[in-house]
């Protein structure tokens, strides 16, 4: 069931450190999810060209699909062809 998670999922982590939050799925890539306001992590960045002051930088970490557990799926509108839907009177 795991690899039917889309982006717009509410679901609830079933095992890890976050076990028994719910949130809402941003994006899916590679195998893993990563959730609305949950697996925040700090990176440490060098000075460069872009970041002068160097410093620390929040950043997502992805939650495997399959510690995951669907509690409400995100609602898709269907787009229809409405050529076809005259051709089949």
């Amino acid at each position: 069931m795991a690899q039917n998670l889309k982006t717009g999922d509410k679901v609830m982590v079933i095992a890890g450190d976050n076990k028994g939050k719910t949130a809402k799925i941003i994006k899916v890539k590679d195998g893993k999810a990563y959730l609305e306001g949950i697996g925040i992590r700090e990176r440490h960045v060098k000075k460069s060209y872009l970041n002068p002051k160097g410093g620390k930088k929040d950043i997502h970490v992805g939650i495997v699909l399959s510690n995951l557990k669907l509690v409400e799926a995100a609602k898709t509108e269907k787009k229809t062809n409405a050529k076809a839907k005259k051709g089949a009177k």
